[in-house]
């Protein structure tokens, strides 16, 4: 059984390919690594030994080559999970080769939030305090552009919660929920010098305006989250 599946599986396979090459040569529609079998093609009259003999050629070669696993390119997992009710939770996981005491810092101090997040921070950590930044290192805090997120809670080393401050950058839906729009990050010590960091964002409606808002943060935080992670693995400050 397992010779026939085999002989069927290398038939079809090879047939598809015999068809594909016999269209792309056919309708001078070649990849690079085919144009030098372009002008034998154009001189031989045996054009079926021709097909056959490249699509045996390309076979053998692709399957003499092992798979590979492809690995993400980013270490932050991200997941919507829109099994609740009537909201949607962004569940973003990262893990980094430093202490929990490194990363608490990145998350509670100026020196921290101005090493990987943005040029200009102010912080005044204590539960109903504010983390004020600005993406614009001419800028000023207050100036336009600044961002305040208030800190709802924390737990030492262990849990942060934070609630932004919507400003007209962000569209009018959005601002109507605000009062209901969290983010929740956990910090797990998983060894000495290694720290799980969880992230929850919570609040948003589950509705096609926010499933399409959440596209874009999730790209935007995986890209700040990588940028912690570089900093505090490598110990350079990100230049802004």
């Amino acid at each position: 059984m397992k010779g026939s599946f085999f002989t069927i599986s290398f038939h079809l396979n090879f047939s598809t390919l015999f068809f594909l090459l016999k269209k792309l040569f056919e309708n001078k529609i070649l990849p690079p690594f085919l144009n030098n079998f372009k002008e034998i093609f154009q001189i031989t009259k045996m054009r079926t030994v021709f097909f056959l003999s490249i699509a045996f050629f390309l076979f053998c070669q692709c399957a003499q080559k092992p798979l590979q696993k492809i690995e993400p390119k980013s270490r932050v997992v991200s997941i919507v999970d829109s099994t609740h009710l009537n909201n949607m939770v962004l569940t973003q996981i990262f893990e980094i080769n430093v202490s929990r005491d490194k990363v608490w810092e990145a998350f509670t101090t100026k020196e921290g939030w101005e090493s990987w997040s943005v040029p200009i921070a102010e912080i005044d950590f204590k539960i109903g305090g504010l983390i004020q930044t600005n993406y614009d290192k001419t800028a000023q805090i207050g100036d336009k552009g600044t961002i305040r997120l208030h800190i709802i809670n924390y737990v030492p080393n262990t849990m942060l919660t934070l609630q932004a401050e919507l400003t007209e950058n962000f569209p009018e839906f959005m601002k109507e929920d605000s009062k209901e729009l969290f983010n929740v990050v956990y910090f797990e010590e998983l060894s000495s010098n290694k720290t799980k960091v969880i992230s929850y964002g919570i609040g948003y409606k589950k509705t096609k305006k926010y499933l399409d808002l959440l596209k874009f943060f999730i790209a935007g935080n995986a890209s700040s989250y990588e940028q912690l992670i570089s900093y505090l693995e490598t110990g350079n400050p990100i230049k802004f």
